[in-house]
């Protein structure tokens, strides 16, 4: 089940203490209906043949998610890690699908339409720029880019190629999203000035503490290869298995989740930009375990048109939230469930700071109030506008939608939903935050020269 769905149980009980908050909400299971566009058998012409290039923790699930896509067949698959090629095939559920080390030999493949690359952060771009070169379609996970300059070079490659790129922030493929879209975009939050988003995880494996594999060694991993475009050390499974905690590989907490919250944002308010200036703050206060990236970052983004404050802490349990906060309502995303509630922004006299005017003032205040602001009549009296929750349904799967996407994309020749530029821009939002952190300054984006600056 996704991280973007609800339970039964969880739904039943969510919509009783809606009711019993005071009998105002009306909680709506959403439909899913973007999978529906090929919900019957695909002609044979239509059949989209992919490759998976990383298969290891997402690139088995992105895999095993494939399987609910109709019309495409992975025929190849490819990681440094060896026991990674039986995990692909037990996700495909196919263990005649060819397995490699070497991704360059599945580019050669004229039998691939398309692949998917779930390699480390610093390796996105060699693979990108080369599949690019090889006229594949590609789908890349988040985040998009290891360094500014990586993504623009990745851009490049892909308007070069005339490529179809999706980028594996799979939020923006939610129907959930989707929801909170059309109410942003109703105006019924009014101006939305502040928005508020965290991702909150306590566990080990929530920090990227993975067990190392016991067959781990330089034998069963290219090492070699791992290290490409990374400074050269001996062998070092922590590495290798838990790349995320390493400025050589990975982007931190950035990558891993800040993205999946800026994308959200971008994609509710249809603000495909870079943020002007990032301010952060954190530190590493509990998984000292030798890795360079905080376990709690907090960073302040100065948008042309609002601000958002965003935390990742690997010491709390607070799951996943997005808040919009408007002049006329609060539209919430937490977890599976999206609740908008308005605010009542009807005219009523002043009541606070007249309490020290004297009776006389303050009867006739009231008394000019009531004239110039009359109620409205009986029949033209709008109902309250009530609280809405919606949630997703059980079982509910955004990465398919995400890969769905993708795919029909690829047939149509038409934009996926988060295409190159979308994904760098999000990508350039995780590098401003780390690069305040780091540098213990104001980030500022300047855009005319594509860098980042100290403010």
């Amino acid at each position: 089940m996704g991280r973007n769905s609800v339970t039964r149980r969880q739904f039943i009980h969510f919509g009783a203490g809606a009711v019993a908050a005071g009998a105002a909400a009306k909680v709506t299971l959403l439909n899913p209906t973007h999978l529906s566009a090929f919900a019957g058998p695909v002609p044979p012409s239509d059949q989209v043949r992919f490759a998976s290039i990383g298969t290891g923790v997402r690139g088995c699930e992105l895999l095993s998610a494939t399987l609910m896509v109709p019309g495409v067949q992975c025929v190849a698959v490819c990681d440094l890690y060896d026991a990674r090629h039986v995990a692909a095939q037990e996700a495909v559920k196919n263990s005649d699908v060819p397995a490699t080390r070497d991704y360059r030999a599945i580019l050669d493949r004229k039998d691939v339409d398309a692949v998917i690359i779930a390699v480390t952060d610093h390796q996105h771009r060699k693979v990108f720029e080369d599949a690019c070169a090889a006229g594949k379609d590609v789908y890349c996970e988040k985040p998009m880019s290891h360094t500014v300059d990586d993504g623009f070079a990745m851009m490049a490659a892909a308007h070069k190629g005339n490529r179809i790129v999706q980028i594996g922030s799979q939020r923006v493929s939610s129907i959930l999203y989707a929801k909170a879209k059309e109410i942003y975009d109703s105006g019924r939050l009014g101006e939305v000035t502040a928005i508020e988003a965290y991702w909150d995880r306590n566990s080990p494996s929530g920090a990227w503490v993975y067990p190392i594999a016991p067959d781990a060694n330089e034998t069963t991993i290219d090492w070699n290869a791992f290290l490409d475009g990374a400074p050269k050390r001996p062998f070092d499974a922590v590495r290798f298995f838990r790349w995320r905690c390493f400025t050589d590989y990975g982007e931190g907490l950035g990558g891993d989740l800040f993205v999946h919250l800026i994308s959200g944002i971008q994609f509710i308010t249809s603000t495909n930009a870079v943020a002007q200036r990032a301010q952060s703050a954190g530190g590493l206060f509990h998984f000292k375990d030798g890795r360079e990236f905080p376990d709690l970052i907090q960073t302040f983004y100065d948008y042309p048109n609002f601000r958002v404050t965003m935390r990742c802490n690997l010491n709390n349990d607070g799951g996943e939230f997005i808040g919009f906060y408007g002049t006329k309502g609060t539209m919430i995303i937490k977890d599976s469930t999206l609740t908008y509630t308005p605010q009542d922004t009807r005219p009523e006299p002043e009541g606070y700071s007249v309490k020290g005017w004297p009776k006389k003032a303050r009867e006739e205040y009231l008394e000019k109030w009531a004239a110039e602001n009359p109620e409205p009549k009986a029949l033209g009296v709008k109902i309250d506008e009530q609280a809405e929750t919606f949630a997703s349904p059980h079982g509910y799967n955004d990465t398919a939608d995400h890969q769905a996407n993708f795919f029909n994309a690829v047939r149509s020749r038409k934009p996926t939903v988060e295409n190159e530029i979308f994904g760098n821009n999000a990508a350039i939002g995780c590098h401003l935050a780390n690069y305040a952190y780091f540098n213990k300054a104001i980030a500022v984006w300047d855009g005319g020269a594509k860098k980042i600056v100290k403010g």
